[in-house]
């Protein structure tokens, strides 16, 4: 199947998008956009590949479900839009960015400037209908991310892998900490944020790993 998607990602994921799965997802993201309103919208649903060339990734961060309210998704995990106000997680990731690097809290919730550095910002799920959470689950979006994760698992070393929540920490259970940075907490989401994410520190430990691989610390 031709996928739209970044060049050197999909020469690694041809083979999955030539499997009956991806054929069957297809064909139900396809019926789903014709009768039902979905975010992101269509030539967002890779973008967080677009955004984040293989050769260049450096971190990999995990999230569960596309956001399903009018105009936050993008594309990429946690994100949104400029001008769209903060969802309660990603309110909390910035201040912990805030409080871990010493920077103030940023006026935009969009975290391509994240993806341009090397941060592959993936939802396990990566469509939903609009105001039904979990509403593509089950479809073969997991049986495909699991593939990403298993992808770079194998052809990268010395990647940063935060997992935030026990959904997370599963689909990145993969990635050897032998030869990665496994970064594990809470979710950042207000019922658990309390409980071990703020004051994680994942942000700062990141950098101080990547800098001493030799590789240049993300802008967070």
């Amino acid at each position: 199947m031709d996928v739209r998607i970044a060049e050197d990602w999909k020469q690694i994921l041809q083979a999955e998008f030539d499997k009956p799965y991806f054929a069957t997802l297809t064909d139900f993201v396809r019926a789903e956009y014709a009768t039902h309103q979905v975010f992101p919208r269509g030539a967002n649903i890779f973008r967080a590949f677009d955004k984040c060339p293989f050769e260049k990734l450096k971190v990999v961060i995990i999230g569960q479900d596309p956001y399903h309210g009018e105009g936050q998704a993008n594309g990429l995990c946690f994100s949104v839009n400029d001008g769209v106000a903060f969802p309660p997680s990603l309110k909390n990731i910035f201040t912990e960015v805030s409080s871990d690097m010493g920077v103030p809290v940023p006026t935009s919730g969009n975290l391509d400037r994240w993806a341009e550095q090397g941060v592959l910002l993936l939802n396990a799920v990566l469509t939903v209908r609009a105001h039904e959470a979990a509403s593509h689950a089950g479809r073969g979006w997991e049986q495909f991310t699991d593939a990403v994760v298993r992808a770079i698992a194998e052809r990268k070393q010395g990647v940063v892998y935060m997992l935030w929540g026990s959904y997370a920490q599963r689909k990145g259970a993969i990635a050897d900490p032998s030869r990665n940075l496994i970064l594990k907490a809470v979710h950042p989401s207000p019922l658990s944020v309390y409980r071990g994410f703020f004051g994680s520190r994942h942000f700062s430990q990141a950098n101080t790993y990547l800098a001493a691989q030799g590789l240049e610390p993300i802008v967070w």
